[in-house]
């Protein structure tokens, strides 16, 4: 009950390594592993006046975590939990008696069951019902462990805009709207809805611009890929392939949209054309219009540590799941069904930085290879601007010969571990390093982390465990992936006994 009292916001991750989250319907609650990064995963505490010994939990949507009395399945014990928004607040069904058992709790309804993260087979996996364990290997689904959640100030801005967003008739209004515009923004909406003047450059356009190429990774864990016919496009598990690099490129006259290039030199495209007849998804092409309008133009909204890509009428990038022809097809639509809410949120790996954030500017002109090559080369001014942004990279240059134009370096691209080591919802991030002992990496990894007395490590292939860096970095300069571990976390500890040096 003490971290209840202290925690403003929680997040729940149940015996099944998977997060407690409030469905984008409003109503129904599941369980996501990769779900944690996201607002909804958040839960709000608020303290019951008059009993120190229970609490209320607010979801992302307004609505109460709710003991219902509906059964989840005919002729079973189990109650759904779900959503609600009542009218009275002395309900007893929405609130929960933290009860501590070891290093975790579990949550009691009013009626004595408990809240539980169900597995099994459909429709038990990812379910959420309350109810008393029977058998001894049900009784770990009623733990959870809690982790406390701090929100910036600046988010409630971009929370209230991703819920609005699936909404035809406000998405048209947000869209005509200046996003750089304070002014404009505070004009349209009521200002009991934003009691603070946020920061109207939202993180995830801010990433973009500091981005030069980029890759995407769906939530089946491929990569947003341009095929070789020039006109496809697709998901991918190869990452380290040309093809899944995309140039960002920032339209005019506007600051909250990208376009993306693929290494043909072909935009990005939202098309009009159905990915399958009767069904409502429609097909993302490579295309190289010879007016370059709204097609063509994505709005990056943050979700968590996540990004959606929506375009100009409402739709996102869509990474399809499922059987073929599904599979590994990317179309652009809204997700109606609770199973493909997460199918539209993307991990954005930067792949070529850019050290100051570029002013959105035209399109520059298609050239060949050659032609860009012996135009920079002949520019001294240009040849300055590759040593210190990595702009080679247009011509789809691979990452080694990135690493080149800052001297002789190398890509070390690295993820900050949990306290467990784990590295869900961890940012993938990159640098260029020049050297090969592991004590300077380290140095250079503080400063760009901010954290004192890290660890070096890589995850091993074999059996997915970290080791400790302890010898020098391969003399050939390629690239590497790393884990950096704080030396105040619990696996810190067992790298000092660790016989294995990699």
């Amino acid at each position: 009950m003490e971290m209840f009292q202290k925690a403003k916001v929680v997040r729940l991750k149940s015996h099944l390594e998977k997060y407690l989250v409030a469905d984008n319907d409003q109503e129904h609650t599941r369980q996501s592993r990769r779900g944690g990064a996201s607002r909804n995963a958040r839960w709000h505490v608020e303290l019951v006046e008059g009993n120190s010994h229970v609490v209320r939990l607010k979801s992302c949507h307004g609505r109460y975590l709710t003991a219902s009395d509906e059964a989840f399945l005919l002729g079973m014990t189990g109650n759904k939990v779900l959503l609600t928004a009542p009218a009275n607040m002395k309900d007893l069904r929405i609130e929960w008696q933290p009860i501590k058992d070891g290093f975790q709790i579990k949550l009691r309804a009013y009626g004595g069951t408990y809240l539980r993260g169900n597995g099994g087979t459909p429709p038990w996996r990812n379910s959420i019902t309350h109810d008393n364990p029977t058998t001894a290997s049900t009784h770990n689904w009623i733990l959870w462990d809690v982790e406390a959640v701090e929100v910036p100030e600046d988010e409630q801005l971009s929370d209230y805009l991703t819920l609005v967003s699936s909404f035809s008739s406000l998405s048209d209004e947000l869209s005509s709207l200046d996003m750089g515009s304070p002014v404009s923004m505070r004009s349209s909406f009521s200002p009991r809805i934003f009691k603070t003047t946020p920061s109207f450059n939202l993180p995830a356009m801010e990433m973009f611009h500091r981005a030069k190429t980029v890759r995407l990774r769906s939530h089946h864990d491929k990569y947003l890929t341009a095929e070789e016919d020039e006109e496809s496009v697709t998901q991918d598990r190869n990452g380290n392939a040309k093809s899944a690099r995309w140039t960002v490129e920032f339209p005019e006259n506007t600051d909250n949209a990208v376009r993306l290039k693929s290494c043909y030199g072909k935009y990005l495209t939202a098309s009009n054309q159905p990915f399958l007849l009767g069904m409502t998804g429609r097909k993302v092409l490579q295309t190289l219009p010879r007016r370059l309008d709204s097609s063509v133009e994505w709005e990056p909204v943050r979700d968590g540590n996540q990004v959606k890509l929506r375009t100009r009428y409402g739709q996102f990038l869509r990474a399809n799941g499922g059987l073929p022809p599904w599979r590994n097809s990317v179309t652009h639509d809204i997700p109606h069904r609770t199973t493909t809410q997460e199918w539209i949120l993307w991990d954005v790996h930067v792949v070529d930085i850019l050290v100051q954030s570029p002013v959105p500017k035209p399109p520059p002109p298609i050239v060949t290879h050659s032609d860009s090559f012996a135009s920079e080369s002949n520019s001294p001014s240009t040849a300055s601007s590759k040593s210190q942004s990595f702009s080679g990279q247009e011509s789809g240059d691979s990452l080694d010969n990135v690493a080149r134009m800052v001297g002789d370096g190398r890509l070390i691209f690295y993820r900050v571990a949990d306290d467990y080591g784990g590295l869900d919802g961890a940012e993938e991030r990159c640098m260029p390093f020049k050297g090969n002992g592991v004590e300077e990496l380290k140095k250079r990894l503080e400063e760009e982390t901010g954290l004192e007395g890290v660890i070096v490590c890589t995850r091993s292939v074999l059996n997915g465990k970290l080791y400790p860096l302890r010898l020098d970095l391969p003399p050939n300069n390629a690239d590497m992936a790393v884990v950096v571990v704080p030396s105040s976390s619990r696996v810190a500890g067992d790298f000092a006994t660790a016989r294995t040096p990699l």
